[in-house]
């Protein structure tokens, strides 16, 4: 089985790719004090607000996910009602509204008396644009990493994507204390397209041509030249993300800690209940796992530019956001770690 072959090849840049995380966090924050001028760099090669090397890194780092992945699985992850629906319900009728409940809970109640009212609003709303908005680029790797289906991922991200853009403003409306929150559909449309459908469609080519012309040998020679791509990739995207934000974050350590209390909270919670009520449904470990692993992490690049957009940089809103990308990439390689030693939980449904 592939997935045996996969787990024999788990190296040591994989086994500790927590710690290499830990460790581009770090030195993105360092960078960004150390070279102020580089946030400047990132700004001024932007598209729709996503910095270039941003999206070059994101194609790298799903690009080799892609062109391992069957096609076919995708055309059947769409016809496969309940993991969708699952998936669905997790993200719009439960996540966003435990988020909110969590977030009033540390920052009306547990946390009030050391960050003020005003303050502890702040970093609510920042919770809450975290909490409304389901992830989508980083997903795929998460899925690919816990050998997940990816046509189910595939196919979530692309429903995700959609949806963000009906139901984002309303659900922003319900749960933030604001009258009006617009979306910017120009932003959430690039972002499809370079973060998804670029790499969806260069590895879709890949794939078939290279098969069709060299055979399937050759393409998985050419595939397992691509081991370390992708996980390089996603290194550098948090290097490339972090830089910028890192005088908001380092300005406001106690802050940050408060925010991270919670958000580990969130993201571990949803993930119980997504991963646990994909078992009671019946799904497999393959549909189960990207199920539970897609309502847990959150889109927190769109998140960052909402509450820029609405609250200012320097706000707490921001800084809540800033704090859900700083903690989502380890706790999201901890839960592929718990999928993977949890797939005999599964077997009886296939």
């Amino acid at each position: 089985m592939p997935e045996e072959k996969g787990a024999k090849e788990l190296g040591f840049f994989e086994k500790y790719l927590t710690v290499w995380v830990a460790i581009c966090i770090g030195l993105g924050l360092f960078l960004g004090e150390t070279f102020p001028q580089l946030t400047d760099f990132f700004e001024a090669f932007e598209i729709y607000g996503y910095p270039v090397i941003v999206a070059i890194a994101l194609f790298l780092m799903i690009y080799p996910i892609m062109v391992q992945t069957d096609f076919g699985e995708i055309i059947r992850a769409g016809k496969s009602v309940k993991p969708v629906a699952t998936t669905l319900v997790l993200n719009w009728l439960v996540k966003p509204f435990t988020m909110a409940f969590i977030a009033w809970l540390a920052f009306r109640v547990i946390f009030v008396n050391l960050v003020g009212y005003d303050m502890g609003g702040d970093l609510m709303a920042g919770m809450i644009l975290l909490g409304i908005a389901p992830c989508t680029a980083m997903v795929l790797v998460w899925g690919y990493l816990s050998r997940g289906n990816m046509g189910h991922v595939v196919v979530m991200v692309a429903i995700n994507s959609l949806s963000m853009v009906v139901l984002y403003a309303p659900l922003a409306i319900l749960l933030l204390p604001v009258a009006d929150v617009p979306v910017p559909m120009d932003r959430v449309a690039f972002g499809v397209l370079a973060y998804v459908g670029l790499p969806l469609a260069a590895g879709y080519l890949t794939r078939r041509i290279m098969i069709k012309k060299k055979g399937k040998e050759a393409f998985e020679r050419f595939t397992s030249k691509l081991h370390y791509v992708a996980p390089a990739a996603l290194l550098f995207t948090i290097v490339a993300i972090v830089t910028p934000q890192s005088g908001i974050v380092l300005a406001n350590p106690l802050l940050v800690l408060l925010v991270l209390i919670p958000l580990t909270i969130q993201i571990f919670a949803i993930f119980g209940v997504g991963y646990w009520g994909s078992k009671k449904l019946g799904l497999t470990y393959k549909d189960a796992a990207p199920t539970a692993q897609i309502a847990a992490s959150n889109h927190f690049e769109v998140a960052i530019a909402m509450s820029i957009a609405l609250f200012g940089i320097d706000s707490g809103a921001t800084l809540a956001a800033v704090t859900g990308m700083l903690i989502e990439v380890p706790i999201m390689l901890l839960l592929v770690q718990i999928c993977l030693k949890t797939q005999h939980w599964f077997l009886s449904h296939g």
